[in-house]
């Protein structure tokens, strides 16, 4: 039996690769596990606002080594034709997840935090004390953090509510070439879904929209339900159109659930999507993972420094920090995503907004976070 890492962090998306440098950063044993390789592309809007900029340069994770673009201004598109646009009130920056998260791979192992190439297969909880299981490995410790992602294995393993329930959203994502502000992130709304269109490093185009099932399933492929179904908005469809694919094909992910998770479930803290996943239109759920890995970062340094601190006591004060942070940007998420499906609606808000931009920048502030404070 392999034993002792202080923190063992299933999942290594943003999230997980944050905490892992945050913890072994500050001299704990650190063991991350994640099934796949780097670098690699993953379905993300890749949009990150700039209220983790402190936190990451804290981190010594400084991004502008990764030459991001410079976003400052949303745009937003009904089906229609209707235009709203903001002046993003923080601002942000385009990034890949294909050279993110591998610049945090390498800065993790820098720190001398150990990342092991496995598929998680059980986890349980007995006498204060975790074990972990692979198909090559058995390892126990005192905390895991839960950093797995939208959907997965584990969420079966741990019995969690939302994954018995079908979920009608699937996302599809690619990058392109193409003529596009550098400035810009959009949101183009069509019937059954909404893409999201911003440029990221070497002048790529990241085009990534979800998409109810129920519609998507009519069409025999990618390519004919975009031509059917996203090009009747003629913004979006003048973005393809002058864009090439630089993928060999889009990848998409399936069975996306925005139901309600818990930040804690059987002891183990969650950090990131696998806490809770915000509507992709609200455009900032990479920040709000690097955020969470902080929060749980924290309290768990807090917990092997102060010998009085219960785990019960660390679970309860994660669960409040994350409803703090998240649980109203979460909340409005899930509101906006249902006005975005009714047209008439949807129509009407536009034009309100493109009257009183004032309107659009309380939107967005609703659905992003305060630049975080470093102590």
């Amino acid at each position: 039996m392999e034993t002792n890492p202080d923190v063992l962090i299933i999942g290594g998306g943003l999230a997980g690769l944050t905490s892992a440098i945050h913890l072994s950063q500050k001299g704990l044993k650190v063991i991350l596990i994640e099934k796949s390789d780097y670098p690699r592309h993953k379905v993300c809007g890749e949009y990150i606002s700039n209220e983790i900029l402190p936190y990451l340069l804290w981190l010594g994770a400084d991004v502008s080594k990764l030459n991001p673009t410079n976003i400052t201004q949303f745009e937003f598109t009904t089906n229609t034709g209707k235009v709203a646009t903001a002046k993003l009130p923080l601002g942000g920056f385009g990034i890949s997840r294909y050279a993110l998260d591998h610049f945090l791979y390498q800065k993790a192992l820098e720190n001398n935090c150990t990342i092991i190439k496995e598929t998680v297969t059980n986890v349980s909880f007995d006498n204060d004390v975790f074990t972990v299981i692979t198909p090559n490995k058995i390892l126990t410790t005192k905390i895991v953090l839960g950093a797995f992602g939208k959907r997965s294995n584990i969420d079966q393993v741990l019995d969690r509510d939302f994954i018995h329930k079908k979920s009608p959203w699937l996302a599809v994502k690619a990058h392109y070439s193409g003529n596009l502000d550098n400035d810009l992130v959009a949101l183009h709304n069509f019937n059954g879904g909404y893409c999201g269109v911003s440029k990221v490093e070497n002048n790529s185009i990241n085009i990534c929209y979800l998409a109810d099932y129920a519609t998507f399933k009519r069409y025999k492929n990618i390519e004919d339900y975009q031509q059917n179904v996203l090009y009747k908005n003629k913004h979006l469809k003048t973005v393809f159109k002058n864009s090439t694919l630089l993928f060999d094909k889009p990848i998409t992910i399936s069975q996306i659930s925005f139901d309600k998770k818990q930040p804690v479930e059987n002891h183990i803290l969650m950090i990131g999507d696998t806490a809770g996943l915000i509507h992709p239109l609200c455009g900032n759920g990479m920040a709000m993972a690097i955020h969470s890995a902080k929060i749980a970062s924290e309290l768990v340094l807090d917990y092997y420094s102060n010998k009085k601190m219960s785990r019960e006591s660390l679970e309860k004060k994660y669960t409040k920090e994350w409803n703090i942070h998240f649980g109203k940007r979460i909340y409005m998420g899930r509101i906006l995503a249902q006005i975005l499906t009714n047209k008439t609606v949807t129509n009407t808000l536009v034009s309100i907004v493109a009257s009183f931009p004032g309107i659009m920048r309380s939107i967005i502030k609703q659905t992003h976070g305060k630049t975080i404070a470093i102590n």
